[in-house]
């Protein structure tokens, strides 16, 4: 069960804030975010082999319905135990055939903090979204915003409860 989380912070064009407060400690919600298997899991990745490394390039295709065509394409960043964890990628890169290479990556980062019944406070936050062609700008705004809201909020609650 997951606690009420505070209320969104102000929209913005270039960045994406969003968070939950978890009812399991820092130590297990860390692993689910920076162990291969079972960050896969909830992410709906294909993802195995240990855990996320500064420096990483990591490739896997997506296993959510209707986006298995998708690539999961990373390249991780921070990587401070139990505190902060951040990755580069190309946000909502879900258009068929399309090449994303030229584009500017968006920042995701992780940040945990412990609350005071003993769960874990993650904050997500993704940025970068101005420097992205404006062609795409509000459409990869708009679907990662959501896609943030369902990852956190349905599936790794989900998988951390289950």
């Amino acid at each position: 069960m997951t606690a009420a989380a505070p209320a969104a912070p102000a929209a913005s064009t270039d960045r994406i804030e969003e968070h939950v407060v978890l009812r399991q400690p820092r130590a297990r919600v860390w692993r689910a975010l920076t162990t291969a298997e079972e960050f896969g899991a909830w992410f709906g990745v294909r993802l195995s082999g240990g855990t996320f490394a500064p420096g990483a390039h990591v490739r896997a295709q997506f296993t959510i319905p209707g986006y298995e065509y998708v690539v999961f394409d990373v390249l991780v960043g921070d990587v401070v135990p139990e505190e902060r964890f951040s990755w580069r990628w190309h946000p909502h890169a879900v258009e068929r055939g399309a090449d994303y290479s030229a584009e500017t990556r968006t920042l995701v980062e992780f940040a945990l903090e412990d609350t005071a019944d003993g769960g874990t406070l993650l904050r997500v936050t993704e940025s970068g979204f101005d420097a992205l062609p404006e062609a795409r700008r509000a459409t990869a705004l708009a679907g990662n915003t959501g896609g943030w809201t369902s990852q956190l909020r349905k599936r790794l609650v989900a998988y951390l409860d289950g």
